[in-house]
């Protein structure tokens, strides 16, 4: 099975969870998600606040959740 990679910007912290958005093609409207920013953290070895802004790349789930993040 290939697994998916795709772009992915961090964007704010509300309590203990993190609003991303995957970087769409232009005329495409990206979705917005959340998920636990510790989980996000711990996987980059960064703390929690530092979080907002990144940009990552992610794997994608034959669910559709994202994992696997790593640093662009």
């Amino acid at each position: 099975m290939t697994t998916e990679r795709v772009l992915v910007r961090l964007l704010l912290l509300f309590g203990d969870q993190i609003e991303i958005v995957a970087v769409a093609s232009p005329g495409v409207r990206a979705k917005l998600e959340r998920y636990p920013a510790s989980e996000i953290a711990d996987a980059l070895g960064v703390r929690v606040h530092d979080l907002p802004g990144a940009r990552l790349t992610a794997e994608v789930g034959e669910d559709s959740r994202l994992s696997g993040w790593r640093f662009a």
